[in-house]
C-alpha cells in the first residue's frame, strides 16, 4: 500500500489518481474529508499532529510525504511503526539553493536522510498552478500582476510532479537520490499573462509590481524568510535556479509539459 499525504492538494490529488489508475492500493491523507477515486482509502489526519497519522500509516510500504507540520522526526517515527520502508519527499528547489530561507523543507530533507528508511527527494521550483493567484483579476478585469515581469524561470506542471512521484514510489533504483524537477523552458510572468490571454482569446494586461508590493502580498500567507527567499529567486535567480533539469524527461520518457499545456487544461478558472 502507498500512503499519499496532502492527498487533496495540487500534486497529491493527481498522484492519487495516477496510482489508483495503475491498480495500486492507495491511502489518501488530508485534514478534511475528500471525494476520491473509487477504491482509494481516505484517512483524515494532520501532519502537524503526528499521533493522528498512526492509522493512516498502518500496513503501508511506501509514503509520499509533503513538507507540513513542525516535527518531521515524529512523522517519520509513525511511518516506521506503520511498516513504511520507502519515502518520497516533495521538498523544494530552495532547500538546495537557499537553505537559509527555506529552512522548513531543508529540515524535512535532513530528517528523511537520517530516518534509516529508503528515501528519494524531489526538488521542484515554481509550479505552473501558481498562476491561479491571477484567476480572479483575470476573470474580472483581464489583468495580471507580478514582480520581475521579464525574469524567466523553468516552472513545472504539478501533474508532472505527480507522475514522477508515482515512478519513484513504484520502481526500485531511486533510493538515496535527489531529483531537480523543472519545466521545459524559462517563462517570464509577462509571458504567462500573454499565454493565458491567448487561451482566452482576449488580451490580459500585465502590471509589474514593485518588490515591496509583492512582499506585502506574500507576507499574508508566507513566513518572512520564505517570502524574502522567494522574491530573491523571482528577481535574482542563480544559474542553478534557471537551469532546465533533464530529470523529468529521464524519469517519464517524455518532455515536461509547458505552461501553455497547463493553461489549456485549466483555462476555465480564468474565464
Amino acid at each position: 500500500m502507498i500512503v499519499v499525504t496532502g492527498g487533496t492538494g495540487n500534486v497529491g490529488r493527481a498522484l492519487v489518481e495516477v496510482l489508483a489508475t495503475a491498480g495500486e492500493q492507495v491511502t489518501a491523507v488530508s485534514r478534511q474529508p475528500a471525494q476520491l477515486p473509487e477504491g482509494v482509502r481516505h484517512r483524515q489526519a494532520d501532519l502537524a499532529e503526528p499521533a493522528s497519522l498512526r492509522a493512516a500509516f498502518e500496513g503501508a510500504e511506501a509514503l509520499f510525504l509533503i513538507v507540513a507540520g513542525d516535527d518531521p522526526e515524529a512523522v517519520l517515527d509513525a511511518a516506521r511503526k506503520g511498516g513504511v520502508r520507502r519515502i518520497v519527499l516533495l521538498s523544494s528547489q530552495g532547500a538546495g539553493t537557499r537553505p537559509e530561507s527555506y529552512r522548513h523543507p531543508a529540515a524535512f530533507e535532513k530528517a528523511v536522510r537520517l530516518s534509516g528508511l529508503e528515501w528519494t527527494i524531489m526538488r521542484p521550483g515554481g509550479f505552473h498552478s501558481n498562476a491561479y493567484a491571477w484567476a480572479e483579476s483575470v476573470r474580472l478585469q483581464r489583468t495580471a500582476a507580478a514582480p520581475f515581469g521579464d525574469v524567466g524561470l523553468p516552472a513545472i506542471d504539478p501533474s508532472d510532479i505527480a507522475e514522477v512521484a508515482a515512478v519513484l514510489l513504484r520502481e526500485t533504483g531511486h533510493g538515496g537520490r535527489t531529483y531537480e524537477l523543472t519545466g521545459p523552458a524559462l517563462v517570464t510572468p509577462r509571458e504567462r499573462g500573454a499565454v493565458i490571454g491567448a487561451a482566452l482569446g482576449e488580451p490580459v494586461r500585465f502590471t509589474e509590481q514593485t518588490r515591496a508590493e509583492a512582499r506585502a502580498q506574500m507576507l499574508r500567507f508566507m513566513p518572512e524568510p520564505v517570502a524574502d527567499g522567494t522574491l530573491a529567486i523571482l528577481g535574482e535567480p542563480t544559474a542553478a535556479e534557471q537551469r532546465i533539469s533533464p530529470d523529468v524527461e529521464r524519469l517519464l520518457g517524455r518532455a515536461p509539459r509547458t505552461f501553455a499545456d497547463w493553461t489549456a487544461r485549466n483555462i476555465a478558472a480564468f474565464r
